[in-house]
C-alpha cells in the first residue's frame, strides 16, 4: 500500500490506510479486518490526527462500538464480503475429488492439452500478454503495481503463467503467509480457454501453497446477494468448482466526520 501511495499507520490489532490529495485532507481513512476487539480510541485518535473526511472500518465481525462511535453499515461492501476457502491440510487427492466436475474435467483437458505451467521470472511479457489478453473494459494492474507486489511480499508471492507451444495463455498471481494463500490475480486468453488452462493454473497453484506449508487457499471473494455485483457471478462460478467452504464477513461501516 505504501508502495501505491498510500499513507499506512498501524495500530495495536490492525492498519489504517489514508489516501492523501495535495493540501486537501484525506478522503478516506480505512481499517481492513483488525483483529478483535476493535480498538476504536485508537483509530479516532489516528482520525484526529489525519483528518478524513470519510472512516470506513471493514471488520471480521460486529462489535457494539460501531454504534457507540457513530458508524453505520453501509449499502456497498468496499471490499470481500464473502469468499471461499481449501483446506490445504487434506492430502491433494481429497481435494481434487471434492471439486465439481467441471473442475476436475478442466484439470484433465488442460493436462492432455500439454498446458504448462511455469513460475514467472520477468514480469513485463507476463503483463503485455494480460493487456492484450482481456477487453479494454476488464481492470489490468499497471506493471508497477505487479513490481511493487513483487518487491512488497518478495518469495511470499506467486507468479504462475500457463503456457501453450511457448506462448502464454494464462497466468495467476498468488500472495502467501505462513498460514494461507491467498488468489489475488488472474487472467486467461481465448486460446487459454479454449485450453482450460485456469483451471491447471489454480490446480497447482493449491498444490504449491501446500508445498509451502500454508493450511488454507482463498479465492479472495466470491459473489455475494447481500452486496450483489452482477460482474462477480461469472468468475464466482468458476472459483466455486474447486469446492470448499464459504465464509461470510460484514459489510463496511463508515461515518463522516468534518476535517476542520
Amino acid at each position: 500500500m505504501e508502495l501505491s501511495g498510500w499513507i499506512v499507520e498501524k495500530f495495536d490489532n490492525g492498519y489504517i490506510y489514508l489516501r492523501k490529495l495535495p493540501l486537501l485532507p484525506p478522503l478516506i481513512m480505512k481499517s481492513q479486518y483488525p483483529a478483535s476487539p476493535i480498538l476504536f480510541v485508537q483509530i479516532e485518535k489516528l482520525a484526529r490526527k489525519y483528518k478524513p473526511l470519510q472512516i470506513q472500518i471493514q471488520p471480521l465481525k460486529i462489535e457494539p462500538g460501531f454504534k457507540k462511535y457513530g458508524y453505520k453499515l453501509s449499502g456497498s461492501s468496499g471490499h470481500v464480503t464473502k469468499t471461499l476457502q481449501i483446506n490445504l491440510a487434506l492430502p491433494e487427492k481429497k481435494i481434487l475429488a471434492q471439486m465439481k466436475k467441471d473442475a476436475r474435467y478442466g484439470i484433465r483437458k488442460a493436462t492432455e492439452e500439454a498446458v504448462q505451467i511455469i513460475e514467472v521470472g520477468k514480469l513485463a511479457p507476463f503483463h503485455k500478454v494480460w493487456k492484450k489478453s482481456v477487453g479494454w473494459c476488464r481492470y489490468v494492474p499497471s506493471l508497477k503495481t505487479l513490481q511493487n507486489i513483487k518487491k512488497a511480499f518478495g518469495n511470499k508471492s506467486l507468479f504462475l503463467a500457463a503456457y501453450h507451444h511457448k506462448q502464454i495463455i494464462a497466468g495467476i498471481v498468488i500472495l502467501t503467509t505462513n498460514r494461507s494463500a491467498y488468489y489475488f490475480y488472474a487472467f486467461s486468453s481465448s486460446e487459454g480457454r479454449k485450453k482450460f488452462a485456469q483451471y491447471l493454473l489454480v490446480w497447482q497453484a493449491i498444490r504449491l501453497a501446500k508445498k509451502r506449508g500454508c493450511q488454507i487457499f482463498d479465492f479472495e471473494g466470491i459473489y455475494d446477494e447481500r452486496f450483489p455485483i452482477k460482474s462477480w457471478q461469472g468468475f464466482s462460478h468458476f472459483k466455486k468448482g474447486f469446492s470448499g467452504r464459504e465464509i461470510e464477513f460484514p459489510g463496511s461501516f463508515s461515518k463522516y466526520r468534518l476535517p476542520f
